[in-house]
This record gives structure tokens, C-alpha cells and sequence, in this order.
């Protein structure tokens, strides 16, 4: 059960850091606006990317562990192979 809240955390977070730089919420943030020098920095589309990236790196982490989930519950359900020596 671990393996899959695991995938939907990556999943969320990816998706956040996807959508979050490039909204409004982004451009109206706290940290931002106390500080101008900051906010230079955060609205600038290189870092607006950065971010997007490590949530692409997030969504990617989350797929490879959803394809383990899946490749192990296939492998699990399909009985052992009988070697050929045992046959006779």
C-alpha cells in the first residue's frame, strides 16, 4: 500500500509544480512582494521553467513507480514456471 500513496504524492507534487509557476498565485506570492529583489527572480520564465521541470521529474517518478506497482502484481499472480527436470 506504501508504493501507491508514494505514486500519488510524486503524482500531486509534479502536478503542482507543473500548473503553480505559471498562475496568479504565483505572481501574488508573500515572499515576493516584501522582498522586490526576490520577485524579479521568481517571475523570471527561467526559473518559472525550473520549477515546471522538477515537477516533469516529479510525474516521471510517478509513472515508473505506478509501472512497478503493476509489473509486480502481474508477476505475482502468475505461478512459478515448472522446470523440466521435474517432469518425469
Amino acid at each position: 500500500m506504501m508504493p501507491l500513496f508514494l505514486a500519488a504524492f510524486f503524482l500531486e507534487v509534479g502536478f503542482l509544480l507543473l500548473v503553480v509557476p505559471w498562475s496568479s498565485y504565483w505572481d501574488r506570492n508573500f515572499f515576493a512582494q516584501s522582498w522586490p529583489p526576490l520577485q524579479a527572480v521568481l517571475t523570471s520564465n527561467y526559473v518559472r521553467g525550473a520549477v515546471s521541470g522538477l515537477g516533469v521529474v516529479n510525474v516521471l517518478a510517478a509513472v515508473g513507480e505506478i509501472a512497478e506497482i503493476f509489473s509486480t502484481r502481474r508477476a505475482r499472480r502468475q505461478p512459478p514456471p515448472v522446470p523440466p527436470d521435474s517432469q518425469s
